[in-house]
């Protein structure tokens, strides 16, 4: 089994950080809906501004509120106003990549979905992967690859 991607919200910006609360952080439902992010769901955080990484589980907020409350230990480790990016993920055996494509939800400043994404990976005849980014409507958009001993 592998760790594998199954959902983020690239770029949600912090609305508060609430240290006397008993844990966790908080999220619009309709951002966890459309993610495919899960109550009491374990989820990491990445502060894009301070480049913290932390561990905890959603409990959902007012729904249509756009918020994204950091809790108890976890609202030490982010500020309103920064930018982070929250990922679920599921376990996977490796021949069931193909078979799901993760939704990314990226964010303007006031937490309104700018753009969903989905994470494709395909396998050609000769078994080697291949990764696209599809925009909403399964477009494929350009993915920079590096070249073979980059």
């Amino acid at each position: 089994m592998r760790k594998i991607v199954a959902g983020k919200l690239h770029g949600i910006h912090v609305t508060d950080a609430n240290i006397n609360y008993h844990g966790s952080i908080t999220l619009d439902p309709d951002h966890c809906e459309e993610a495919g992010i899960l109550p009491m769901e374990f989820v990491e955080i990445w502060n894009k501004n301070s480049g913290a990484r932390i561990s905890t589980y959603v409990i959902l907020g007012e729904r249509g509120s756009r918020c994204c409350i950091l809790n108890g230990a976890a609202a030490r480790t982010c500020q309103p106003g920064d930018q982070v990016i929250i990922c679920n993920s599921v376990y996977l055996d490796e021949s069931a990549i193909t078979e799901i494509q993760p939704r990314v939800l990226t964010f303007d400043r006031d937490n309104r979905i700018r753009e969903i994404l989905s994470y494709s990976v395909t396998r050609d005849t000769r078994g080697r992967y291949s990764f696209s980014v599809l925009n909403g409507s399964n477009a494929r958009l350009s993915v920079p690859t590096l070249a073979s001993g980059d």
